[in-house]
């Protein structure tokens, strides 16, 4: 082995476990009962019974369901709208799709705090009441760009002739959009989801701004309030826990899928 490989191989073994060992000390710490993170008094499985039996504050409880229902219903909703707006965009030609793609692009570049607080000004301005729903729709808007970006390539790879000859058989542009298109675009509208869901679980600042004073947390507030207290509920170690091998098992099950897919039509 060359020296140059070795080090190349060494820079990636080194990133990687700069990535991934703070995960794998919540994980070991998930199964002990202690308040202190870093102080092991005992494997035991108590924490993660608290949480499947309800055994947290309903604080804590009310955190997870927001968390998950509005990631949820906002990548749902993304999905839909990103996947639309990926058609309709792929469809444009010369300056007009540049400009688009472009304005697209923005809210993905845009730091969180200032989209946090763009939508605050916002709810004031129109005179609307901070709280559940404004989070939602903070969710979709900023969720929607990062589908279009994850539908694009897929609308690239497509025949364009398809949809043609769909509507030369007869369907009308709505039947030859959702049973042409959208089946061969499906692995982009999957991936978007999931990019969508993690963004949304995982987003602090925008939700901070506009979630209100009325006690509407996520995991996220949730995990920033409890923080400021001088710790951290132990309990929240088996669910992050938990969270991450979830998204974990799911992205190797799409992956597993889209290699099988690839496969196929290469034997084909």
């Amino acid at each position: 082995m060359t020296a140059k490989k070795f080090f190349a191989q060494a820079y990636l073994w080194v990133l990687l476990l700069i990535l991934y060992l703070p995960i794998v000390v919540i994980v070991i710490f998930s199964f002990t009962p202690s308040k202190v993170m870093g102080n092991w008094t005992g494997f035991t499985l108590d924490l993660y019974k608290n949480i499947f039996d309800g055994n947290v504050s309903s604080s804590l409880l009310s955190a997870i369901k927001n968390t998950f229902t509005i990631g949820v219903l906002a990548s749902l909703a993304s999905t839909l709208l990103g996947s639309i707006a990926a058609v309709g965009i792929f469809n444009l030609k010369g300056r007009a799709k540049k400009t688009i793609t472009f304005l697209n692009d923005i809210p993905m570049l845009n730091p969180d705090i200032i989209t946090g607080i763009s939508f605050f000004v916002l709810f004031v301005a129109i005179g609307v009441t901070k709280g559940y729903w404004t989070v939602l729709l903070c969710h979709i808007s900023f969720c929607t760009p990062y589908v279009v970006l994850s539908v694009m390539p897929k609308l690239q790879q497509m025949n364009p002739n398809t949809y043609e000859a769909a509507l030369d058989l007869g369907a009308t542009p709505h039947q030859a959009l959702w049973k042409v298109i959208f089946p061969q675009i499906k692995p982009g509208m999957v991936s978007g989801f999931i990019l969508a869901f993690t963004i949304s679980i995982d987003d602090f600042a925008v939700t901070l701004f506009n979630k209100g004073n009325r006690g509407m947390d996520t995991l996220s507030t949730y995990i920033y309030a409890d923080a400021r207290k001088g710790g951290l509920t132990p309990e929240l170690r088996p669910l992050m826990t938990i969270i991450f091998l979830l998204l974990l098992v799911l992205l190797i099950i799409i992956n597993v899928r889209s290699s099988k897919a690839a496969s196929k039509k290469l034997s084909k």
